[in-house]
């Protein structure tokens, strides 16, 4: 098909390459060529957080990002969190606080969480509320999120002390 193009970036750790069309978003290649399916298309249009990744470290809406773009890119997903068999402590807060009903949205706030830990180790809830805000859950699991947030906080203290 003419206007595709071979994209080179790194991709949970390893180095990865995807033919892509001008059009594609990123989630779509995610999907198709490395069955990465964490991260789904809600909204399409960044506006629920159901399609989060990270791009160069920063949380992007997969459904907007055009697949050209990430040329050169480092991308994660959340399924690189676990290592191996062993959850990230963001994953085993969620599952421990029940932060999920359905799950749909789940992969678009760990990855979210990831990016406010990061900046804010220890945020309070307006902060959490705040950063987790272009996220939505349409099962309501907002206080069991916030819960989630605040263990995963007090996990990654603990570890790091």
């Amino acid at each position: 098909m003419e206007g595709r193009k071979t994209i080179h970036f790194t991709l949970n750790g390893r180095p990865a390459a995807a033919d892509v069309a001008p059009h594609e978003n990123l989630i779509e290649v995610l999907q198709r060529d490395f069955g990465l399916h964490g991260a789904r298309v809600s909204c399409g249009q960044g506006l629920c957080g159901c399609c989060t990744v990270a791009v160069d470290g920063v949380a992007t809406s997969g459904c907007l990002f055009l697949a050209p773009f990430a040329d050169g890119t480092t991308i994660e997903t959340v399924e690189s969190l676990a290592d191996g068999d062993v959850l990230d402590p963001i994953q085993s807060a969620f599952i421990e606080s029940a932060a999920f009903q359905c799950g749909f949205c789940t992969p678009g706030f760990i990855m979210m969480t990831r990016e406010l830990l990061d900046r804010i180790p220890d945020p309070s809830d307006d902060e959490i509320r705040h950063y987790l805000s272009g996220n939505l859950c349409r099962c309501a699991a907002y206080p069991e999120i916030l819960n989630a947030v605040r263990a995963a906080a007090r996990e990654r203290a603990t570890t790091k002390a």
